[in-house]
């Protein structure tokens, strides 16, 4: 069986009243979902014993800037026994600007949440230790938002003395 066949099984088998995605490109699977969802599905993913996505390989986001969904968070998992990656979606809307962590899932996240939360100004529901990654607890910007001028904001950061 196909990892789309076995994920769409397991999915319509757990949360039947749920809408899940799925885009294939260049032998890339990705499964979009609502972020309300996202520690149930990640969960399942990793502790399904067909599925065993263990790994956490990274978690960014994107920002669309004039989409209504403002930002995508995506979750790049690895499963060891299936020989697969997957990359997880979910939309999170600028208004609302949260999603759960999923650091009770896979350990990892935490570093992985904490930067996304730093460049994009996305909380993270449950953190552990929800505070900023490489930048100042208190600098006000998120500097890979696209608002973000590109070289940067004048006088935002004090320079290091020679």
């Amino acid at each position: 069986m196909e990892l789309k066949e076995l994920l769409e099984q397991k999915l319509k088998e757990n949360f039947s009243t749920e809408n899940f995605v799925f885009n294939e490109y260049r032998d890339e699977l990705t499964l979009t979902l609502d972020k309300k969802n996202i520690v149930k599905v990640c969960s399942l993913l990793k502790n399904d014993i067909d599925l065993q996505f263990k790994l956490c390989e990274d978690i960014t986001a994107v920002d669309w800037a004039k989409r209504k969904d403002r930002f995508t968070v995506v979750y790049h998992i690895y499963s060891l026994t299936l020989n697969s990656r997957l990359a997880v979606k979910a939309n999170v809307d600028e208004s609302d600007c949260n999603i759960d962590s999923v650091t009770s899932v896979w350990r990892t996240a935490n570093w992985h949440e904490r930067e996304t939360y730093d460049m994009y100004g996305i909380k993270f529901n449950n953190h552990p230790d929800h505070r900023r990654f490489y930048m100042p607890e208190d600098f006000e910007y998120y500097p890979l938002r696209k608002e973000f001028p590109l070289m940067g904001i004048p006088g935002s950061l004090p320079l290091p003395k020679k």
